[in-house]
């Protein structure tokens, strides 16, 4: 008599069920996420794709996070833990903007996100990019990639979708940009990486901030540009 258990049906030999990789994976956004500075203000932009394994969870994520009235972050990697480190900051900034007697520096925001990261970086999973306008440096754009480093960048990408487009970020970047060309610099990079990559997709969502406030845009369908197939 053979005294090995029966294996149920859908299971394996290491007592995974055998479902989908997607009911056992994380939510991630995988991503592709972007800012530009300008004179006078920031451009962010990002994809709206979030996956869990192979498995497209969420098409119409908005990934371009309020922090404070004037300062937003774009998320990348584990969409939990991105998002528990943005509502992290936001609570510190809160306190810091009653104590301040108002809004937060961005530099100041970069770098709440900068000690959350490195304190944590063993166990998180989260890509930042922190943008926004304030009176003192005007618009500025840090980047916290994993591992908690932060840096000013004239202009940032990240995600998944952001390695199929360094060369083009490097040959159409330009020092002056305006507001507009910012606009569809964003807009034409993200629509790139968003053919490329394929945890990236769905619509295109922008925001331009600058010392009047945030200004949101969103293209989708046909309105995502396709200039690489001309």
């Amino acid at each position: 008599r053979n005294s090995k258990l029966a294996r149920m049906p859908g299971q394996d030999g290491s007592g995974s069920r055998g479902l989908p990789d997607w009911t056992e994976s994380e939510h991630l956004t995988g991503t592709s996420i972007m800012a530009v500075e300008y004179d006078g203000g920031v451009v962010i932009g990002a994809d709206s794709r979030t996956t869990t394994g192979s498995y497209i969870a969420n098409r119409v994520t908005d990934k371009l996070t309020k922090i404070a009235d004037n300062v937003y972050c774009c998320r990348s990697g584990s969409a939990a833990d991105t998002q528990a480190v943005a509502d992290m900051v936001s609570y510190h900034l809160d306190f810091h903007s009653v104590q301040t007697g108002g809004p937060p520096l961005v530099e100041t925001a970069a770098n709440v996100f900068r000690e959350i990261c490195y304190s944590n970086r063993d166990s998180l999973s989260a890509g930042i990019i922190c943008a926004g306008y304030d009176a003192r440096k005007g618009g500025q754009v840090y980047s916290i990639p994993l591992g908690g480093m932060c840096v000013r960048q004239p202009f940032s990408i990240g995600g998944s979708g952001s390695t199929f487009v360094y060369g083009h970020v490097d040959k159409t970047y330009k020092e002056g940009m305006t507001k507009e060309e910012c606009i569809e610099f964003t807009k034409t990079t993200l629509a790139l990486a968003m053919a490329r990559d394929g945890s990236s997709g769905g619509v295109i969502r922008i925001a331009c901030i600058d010392a009047t406030g945030v200004e949101r845009q969103v293209f989708k369908g046909k309105e995502v540009p396709t200039f690489w197939e001309k």
